[in-house]
Protein backbone atom coordinates (compact mmCIF):
# COMPACT_ATOMS: atom_id res chain seq x y z
CA UNK A 1 0.00 0.00 0.00
CA UNK A 2 1.41 3.46 -1.11
CA UNK A 3 0.38 6.79 0.64
CA UNK A 4 -0.21 9.61 -1.22
CA UNK A 5 -0.68 13.30 -0.08
CA UNK A 6 -3.83 15.18 -1.96
CA UNK A 7 -4.27 19.10 -0.80
CA UNK A 8 -7.99 21.05 -1.35
CA UNK A 9 -9.02 24.41 -0.64
CA UNK A 10 -11.55 23.77 2.22
CA UNK A 11 -13.33 26.20 0.81
CA UNK A 12 -13.90 24.65 -1.88
CA UNK A 13 -13.84 20.89 -0.78
CA UNK A 14 -13.13 20.19 2.63
CA UNK A 15 -12.42 16.89 4.22
CA UNK A 16 -15.84 17.51 6.18
CA UNK A 17 -17.33 17.72 2.72
CA UNK A 18 -15.45 14.22 2.02
CA UNK A 19 -16.91 13.11 5.39
CA UNK A 20 -20.33 13.62 5.18
CA UNK A 21 -20.24 12.58 0.97
CA UNK A 22 -18.08 9.44 2.35
CA UNK A 23 -16.71 9.23 -1.67
CA UNK A 24 -15.73 11.38 -4.29
CA UNK A 25 -13.91 11.83 -7.59
CA UNK A 26 -10.83 13.79 -7.13
CA UNK A 27 -10.48 15.59 -10.27
CA UNK A 28 -9.75 18.91 -11.29
CA UNK A 29 -5.75 18.32 -11.06
CA UNK A 30 -3.56 20.06 -14.25
CA UNK A 31 -0.01 20.36 -12.90
CA UNK A 32 1.74 17.19 -15.21
CA UNK A 33 4.05 16.10 -12.25
CA UNK A 34 0.65 15.81 -9.94
CA UNK A 35 -1.38 14.03 -12.57
CA UNK A 36 1.11 11.29 -12.55
CA UNK A 37 1.18 10.77 -9.02
CA UNK A 38 -2.78 10.15 -9.57
CA UNK A 39 -1.95 7.38 -12.17
CA UNK A 40 0.40 5.64 -9.57
CA UNK A 41 -2.65 5.25 -7.16
CA UNK A 42 -4.06 2.01 -6.79
CA UNK A 43 -7.36 0.62 -5.15
CA UNK A 44 -6.44 0.93 -0.96
CA UNK A 45 -3.95 3.31 -0.89
CA UNK A 46 -3.94 5.62 1.48
CA UNK A 47 -4.37 9.48 0.99
CA UNK A 48 -3.30 11.92 3.69
CA UNK A 49 -5.92 15.09 3.15
CA UNK A 50 -4.00 18.37 3.37
CA UNK A 51 -6.26 21.87 3.40
CA UNK A 52 -4.24 24.73 1.49
CA UNK A 53 -4.33 28.27 1.97
CA UNK A 54 -4.74 29.99 5.36
CA UNK A 55 -5.20 26.31 7.54
CA UNK A 56 -2.05 24.87 5.65
CA UNK A 57 -2.24 21.20 7.52
CA UNK A 58 -2.63 17.45 7.20
CA UNK A 59 -6.63 17.40 8.66
CA UNK A 60 -7.45 13.61 7.33
CA UNK A 61 -7.03 10.21 5.77
CA UNK A 62 -8.81 8.82 2.99
CA UNK A 63 -8.60 5.97 0.82
CA UNK A 64 -8.69 5.42 -2.79
CA UNK A 65 -11.54 3.34 -4.14
CA UNK A 66 -11.10 2.75 -7.43
CA UNK A 67 -8.18 2.64 -10.19
CA UNK A 68 -7.17 6.16 -12.24
CA UNK A 69 -8.84 6.77 -15.09
CA UNK A 70 -8.60 9.78 -17.74
CA UNK A 71 -10.62 12.87 -16.73
CA UNK A 72 -13.61 13.31 -18.65
CA UNK A 73 -13.26 16.92 -18.34
CA UNK A 74 -9.83 16.80 -19.60
CA UNK A 75 -8.13 14.53 -21.31
CA UNK A 76 -4.22 15.12 -20.00
CA UNK A 77 -5.67 14.62 -16.44
CA UNK A 78 -6.64 11.31 -14.52
CA UNK A 79 -9.07 10.60 -11.35
CA UNK A 80 -9.24 8.74 -8.79
CA UNK A 81 -12.78 8.22 -6.22
CA UNK A 82 -11.57 8.11 -2.89
CA UNK A 83 -13.44 6.94 0.34
CA UNK A 84 -13.23 9.12 3.58
CA UNK A 85 -11.61 7.30 6.27
CA UNK A 86 -11.43 9.52 9.36
CA UNK A 87 -9.61 12.50 10.72
CA UNK A 88 -6.78 12.65 11.96
CA UNK A 89 -6.84 13.33 16.15
CA UNK A 90 -5.25 16.80 15.60
CA UNK A 91 -4.05 18.71 12.63
CA UNK A 92 -0.44 18.42 10.98
CA UNK A 93 0.31 22.37 10.42
CA UNK A 94 2.97 22.69 7.52
CA UNK A 95 4.87 24.76 10.38
CA UNK A 96 5.36 21.96 12.29
CA UNK A 97 6.07 19.83 9.35
CA UNK A 98 9.12 22.45 8.73
CA UNK A 99 9.90 22.91 12.39
CA UNK A 100 11.03 19.24 11.96
CA UNK A 101 13.90 19.72 9.84
CA UNK A 102 12.96 16.55 9.32
CA UNK A 103 11.48 17.06 5.34
CA UNK A 104 13.24 19.65 4.12
CA UNK A 105 13.75 17.10 0.47
CA UNK A 106 10.16 16.49 0.68
CA UNK A 107 7.67 17.77 -2.41
CA UNK A 108 5.62 19.64 0.57
CA UNK A 109 8.27 21.47 1.67
CA UNK A 110 10.36 22.13 -1.56
CA UNK A 111 7.50 22.41 -4.15
CA UNK A 112 4.41 24.35 -2.71
CA UNK A 113 2.00 24.33 -5.84
CA UNK A 114 2.19 20.71 -6.22
CA UNK A 115 -1.41 19.22 -5.33
CA UNK A 116 -0.64 15.63 -5.34
CA UNK A 117 2.32 13.82 -4.00
CA UNK A 118 3.76 10.49 -2.84
CA UNK A 119 4.31 10.52 0.97
CA UNK A 120 8.26 9.50 2.24
CA UNK A 121 8.33 6.28 4.54
CA UNK A 122 10.08 8.44 6.92
CA UNK A 123 6.98 10.68 7.41
CA UNK A 124 4.49 7.91 7.68
CA UNK A 125 6.90 6.91 10.56
CA UNK A 126 7.24 9.89 12.02
CA UNK A 127 3.66 10.41 12.30
CA UNK A 128 3.18 7.10 13.77
CA UNK A 129 5.67 8.47 15.87
CA UNK A 130 2.87 11.17 16.91
CA UNK A 131 -0.02 9.14 17.67
CA UNK A 132 -1.52 9.94 14.39
CA UNK A 133 -1.25 7.23 12.46
CA UNK A 134 -2.43 3.64 13.27
CA UNK A 135 -0.79 0.59 12.15
CA UNK A 136 -3.37 -1.82 12.15
CA UNK A 137 -5.60 0.58 9.78
CA UNK A 138 -3.00 -0.37 6.99
CA UNK A 139 -4.53 -4.07 7.59
CA UNK A 140 -8.20 -3.05 6.93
Amino acid sequence: MAYFLVKTEPADYSLEDLAREQRTVWDGVRNPQAVRFIAQMRPGDRLLIYHSGAQAALVGLARVVSWPRPDPADSRSQVVEIGFVRPLARPVSLREIKESQLFADWSLVRQPRLSVMAVPERFLHWLRGQGLLDPEEEEE
